[in-house]
């Protein structure tokens, strides 16, 4: 059942990788570079193995791959040969949702920075010679860059995030739609970069155009309905405001009848 557990997985690899072993991979891949060799696979109880093919600073790239997965809210624990993922944090989940909002409010309400940011690198390129078509396009990679949120979101495209705990799955719908509210502000600061580096190349370059970001099909009651459910009382209009009527005038019969 097991192999080798210097250089292959410790149990039988799977022929094909789940949605979540890619997206772990794609990060890893990231942090540690392709010259690492990154492979991923899923344990028997849950979680996923990571290890890499080069030797070389082994150790440190385990710490980093650790730290990136971390803010993304899993446990991982890192040994000699290998990392793992155990599943979601509670405590990881927080702290990213305390990070997604700390951006909404920093460096993604300031779009001075990034007009002031895409200006400049405009005007460098331009001045280096760069092609004016596809300096909307370059400026726009660069405050992507600059941004950081843009690529961290983007590793995560295609993830699947479930849990059998509600307050597990309640962590995880806050931080979606906190990632929700981040991708479209970083859709609205790139929109900014792009039309500020036309403006620096004469209005050259075609106008930013990118699709809507596809949502899931609703399945059900989602979790925005049932909080709306539980805080309206189930009670029509017409019966509250009869009800606020006839003791209103209750109220008043009794002071009268004191008053006599």
């Amino acid at each position: 059942m097991t192999v080798d557990p210097q250089g292959a997985s410790w149990f039988t690899e799977e022929p094909a990788l789940t949605r979540q072993e890619r997206v772990v991979q794609r990060i890893c891949a990231r942090v540690a570079g392709p010259e690492a060799g990154v492979h991923v696979a899923s344990l028997p109880l849950g979680g996923v193995q990571v290890w890499l093919d080069s030797p070389g600073h082994r150790w440190r790239f385990y710490h980093r791959m650790a730290r990136v997965l971390r803010l993304a809210g899993w446990h991982t624990e890192t040994g000699p040969d290998r990392l793992l993922l155990l599943g979601w944090s509670a405590v990881c989940l927080s702290h990213r949702a305390r990070m997604l909002a700390a951006a909404l409010s920093g460096r993604l309400a300031d779009f001075d920075k990034t007009a002031f940011t895409a200006v400049m690198v405009a005007t460098r390129l331009r001045h280096d010679g760069f092609p004016a078509a596809d300096l909307p396009a370059e400026v726009e990679a660069r405050c992507a860059d600059e941004l950081r949120w843009p690529a961290r979101l983007a590793d995560l495209a295609g993830l699947e995030r479930r849990s059998s705990l509600e307050p597990m799955r309640l962590r995880l719908a806050q931080v979606a739609g906190l990632e929700d509210k981040v991708a479209r502000r970083c859709g609205e600061h790139l929109a900014l970069a792009s039309k500020v580096a036309r403006t620096v190349a004469g209005g050259a370059g075609p106008a930013r155009t990118r699709p809507a970001r596809p949502r899931p099909a609703a399945q059900g009651t989602g979790l925005t309905e049932r909080m709306v459910c539980v805080s309206v009382p189930n009670v029509a209009e017409s019966t509250r405001t009869e009800s606020a009527q006839g003791a209103q005038s209750a109220e008043g019969t009794e002071g009268t009848v004191r008053a006599r």
